[in-house]
């Protein structure tokens, strides 16, 4: 019987939030982060357009466990819409399919926003990773099929007009899971008969995660200089969030070095003292500060679900 094959790379774990470059894919982006850590496993938590730059949140090894937590996290853009045209993309990348020489006063724009805050329905772009019969949207359209793309339910916090020109008009916008900015900025058009697209996307926050702890990838790119390997990898795990930071939204609790193994083996563990909780459906157990498990409380007992190493 053969042995199983040792994984490739680095056991190493932790969350490196990347300042995306444009034109650059989310997924050319992981593979450019895993090969520059040597890492053995990467993921990242919400796909970015390659037309679009900012924060890219992506997790290796352990953390991979925690993406989605961050992926249910607001998110804020900033972006610029352009009059005149929608395109079949909904951005600069796509075919013209409409056009109007009809441009709004900045008036009807800010009219317009109360329209599209809080909880609305909202048809994704033709161009979008969106699964329909088993197949993405996006491939579909690529082939020339026109698909019918329910609309969902989404929630948009804020939407804020930060300054009107006469061809263009420049927003932010936080918003939670699943919301398509693309899908905006093609509907202030239509409703404003002048149609639009994306012209600029930028996204500057994925919660919890601050806009400071973004990387920009050139950085990482230039310590590929250091001829030191142990150097040169010292370096970029430098650049790296821990993991627990994409759980600080649930409930914490502290445990011991024996309540860690146990829950590492699998086990349950009881709570004790004064002010330990009892019930949570879902929270954190930390031993010295290091990620141990998430789990349930339920009875005075916590319950793990995902245990790290």
């Amino acid at each position: 019987m053969s042995k199983p094959r040792k994984p490739k790379g680095r056991p190493i774990s932790g969350w490196l939030i990347l300042d995306k470059p444009m034109d650059f894919g989310s997924t050319e982006a992981v593979g450019k982060i895993k090969w520059l850590f040597n890492a053995q496993k990467a993921g990242h938590a919400g796909t970015l357009d390659p037309l679009a730059s900012g924060m890219l949140p992506i997790a290796l090894g352990d953390a991979t466990k925690t993406v989605p937590y961050v992926m249910d996290g607001r998110k804020i853009y900033e972006f610029t819409v352009t009059w005149g045209e929608e395109r079949s993309t909904d951005d600069l990348e796509g075919e013209v399919t409409h056009s109007s020489d009809k441009r709004p006063a900045e008036e009807e724009v800010r009219a317009l926003l109360p329209r599209y805050t809080g909880v609305i329905q909202q048809i994704p772009p033709q161009f979008s990773a969106i699964k329909i019969a088993g197949e993405r949207a996006y491939d579909l359209a690529r082939e020339g099929e026109a698909v019918e793309i329910p609309s969902r339910e989404v929630k948009v916090h804020r939407l804020t007009l930060l300054k009107a020109e006469k061809d263009r008009a420049f927003f932010e916008v936080e918003c939670g899971k699943g919301t398509y900015v693309r899908s905006l900025a093609r509907d202030f058009g239509r409703d404003l008969g002048c149609y639009g697209h994306i012209s600029e996307l930028r996204r500057s926050f994925v919660a919890p995660f601050a806009e400071e702890t973004m990387v920009p990838l050139e950085k990482l790119v230039a310590l590929e200089a250091l001829e030191d390997r142990e150097e040169r990898l010292a370096a970029l795990d430098a650049f790296l969030v821990d993991t627990s930071e994409a759980l600080s939204a649930l409930p914490q609790i502290r445990i011991s070095d024996d309540q860690a193994h146990r829950l590492k083996m699998g086990n349950s563990i009881i709570l004790r003292g004064r002010d330990a909780p009892v019930a949570e459906p879902e929270a954190v157990a930390l031993a010295g500060g290091r990620l141990i498990a998430i789990g349930e409380i339920a009875g005075g007992e916590f319950h793990p679900r995902r245990v790290f190493g």
